[in-house]
């Protein structure tokens, strides 16, 4: 496979809207998300206000006209925010450091690549697509510690991990981008 990536503002992404939404419904319908077709529709629907984020970019990976990628991704407000997957992170490093770290950095929201189309680094390609414009490198992302390939990915690309949720395989961990500043003051785990 011979995908395209290239990065897309706004309308460019909702153009493509019900191939994200199958990616969707693909890369995260199986464990360990087990996330079904309604959360798939829903995250579909969101797209319509997310494009509007202030910092909002985005990446598509095609094949073709096929959408097999894509990553989201915008800047963080201030103060730090209070909904959705930040509570535990903002617990995890700290009123403070979330604010100082993250606010008005640039915050990978998601990151899909079709099954079928793994493996040939598209992933890697999707996110430096939505992260390497930022000059100060403050980037950052939060995932699942239960998804352990993407935190193997992660770390392979040179995030680092900023929190670290209680042993057990459960909870969200804040991953720092390879080029942000606060990187060699993330703790590390006992």
């Amino acid at each position: 496979m011979t995908a395209l990536v290239r990065q897309v503002h706004g309308n460019g992404l909702l153009a493509y809207a019900d191939g994200v939404r199958a990616v969707y419904a693909d890369a995260f319908g199986s464990p360990p998300w087990g996330e079904g077709p309604e959360r798939a529709a829903a995250y579909r629907r969101r797209l319509d206000g997310d494009v509007d984020r202030p910092g909002f970019t985005a990446a598509l990976a095609l094949d073709g006209d096929t959408v097999v990628g894509w990553a989201t991704a915008w800047t963080t407000p201030s103060p730090f925010p209070t909904g959705r997957c930040h509570p535990p992170i903002s617990a995890a490093l700290g009123r403070r450091r979330a604010t100082d770290w993250l606010c008005g950095a640039r915050e990978v929201d998601e990151l899909a690549v079709a099954t079928h189309a793994r493996g040939a680094g598209l992933g890697a390609r999707l996110l430096d697509a939505v992260t390497a414009d930022r000059a100060d490198g403050r980037c950052w992302l939060l995932t699942s510690v239960a998804a352990r390939a993407a935190v193997a990915f992660y770390e392979r690309e040179g995030w680092t991990q900023a929190t670290h949720p209680a042993p057990g395989g459960a909870g969200l961990a804040a991953f720092l981008g390879p080029r942000h500043p606060a990187r060699a003051a993330a703790p590390r785990p006992l």
